[in-house]
Parts: C-alpha cells; sequence; structure tokens
C-alpha cells in the first residue's frame, strides 16, 4: 500500500500547489518587479523606511546616497513647493517623498502625462514615516499645473 499512499501524497501536494496558484493575484504588476532607484541623503532613516515600504509593495527598489539631493530633484523637475526628503525614480516617473505605493501602481498603470507625484515635507503618518496618521494628506501630481491634487490619502 506505500504505492497508493505516495500517489495520495503526490495528488495533495498537486492540488495546494494549484489550488496557492489560482489563488495569487492578476498577473500584472506583481509578475514583474518594478524597478526605483530612491536618492536620499545617507543620515535619513525614514527615507530608508520608505525604500523597505515600497520592497513590501512589490517594488525592486536601489537606494542611492547622495548628499546632493537638490541636484536630483532639480534635475527631475521638482517643484521646491513640492519637496519631500527623498527622490524616487520608478518607470519614467519622479516620486517625491512618501507617496503611497498604491498610488505609485495606480500611475505606472495609467500612465498619465504627469512628471510624477509628490508628497511634500515629512508628513507623519505617511508610508515610511514613524508617527500615527492624524488627518488625511494630500498627494499632488507633478506637473504643468501648479498645485494640483491628484489623490487624498
Amino acid at each position: 500500500m506505500p504505492t497508493l499512499m505516495n500517489r495520495r501524497r503526490a495528488l495533495t501536494a498537486v492540488s495546494l500547489v494549484m489550488a496557492l496558484g489560482l489563488m495569487l493575484p492578476g498577473r500584472s504588476f506583481a509578475d514583474e518587479l518594478k524597478k526605483a532607484t530612491l536618492y536620499k541623503n545617507p543620515q535619513c532613516g525614514c527615507c530608508a523606511e520608505y525604500g523597505k515600504y515600497l520592497g513590501q509593495k512589490g517594488f525592486d527598489v536601489q537606494v542611492v546616497e547622495t548628499l546632493d539631493l537638490p541636484s536630483v530633484k532639480r534635475e527631475h523637475g521638482v517643484p521646491a513647493a513640492l519637496e519631500g526628503c527623498h527622490t524616487t525614480l520608478v518607470d519614467g516617473y519622479v516620486i517625491e517623498g512618501h507617496v503611497p505605493a498604491d498610488l505609485v501602481k495606480q500611475v505606472l498603470e495609467l500612465k498619465p502625462k504627469i512628471v510624477g507625484l509628490a508628497v511634500g515635507g515629512m508628513v507623519v503618518g505617511s508610508p515610511g514615516m514613524m508617527g500615527e496618521k492624524a488627518a488625511p494628506f494630500t498627494v499632488y501630481e507633478i506637473s504643468d499645473a501648479p498645485n494640483k491634487v491628484y489623490a487624498t490619502e
């Protein structure tokens, strides 16, 4: 009877693998990790936390430490009013500050004609920032339209 038991185990294992495969989300964003390059000051801990957060949300994050963040921001068209503490480049878009990953993914899927998204400053409770979110925060478009709101989180 060991043969029958081995067959049952094999069938159970195959069934389990197939069932797990069916439960996985659709094969769009999750199939390919989007490469993201995060530019940050070497001393900034929240920037490193944001990088970890993006990694947990399906991004392949390369961290580049630099003491010249203003040049990176200028080079990529980040307005001074929307500057955050780090700048992330992903698939041709600029993600400035602590922008939620679902909004980054939305931009990558919809491909709007904008430079990117920004959460200016260091908003407590935003992704990668310590503390509990006390109030909604605004995510702005980086585009020709100044101060255009993309979403409120």
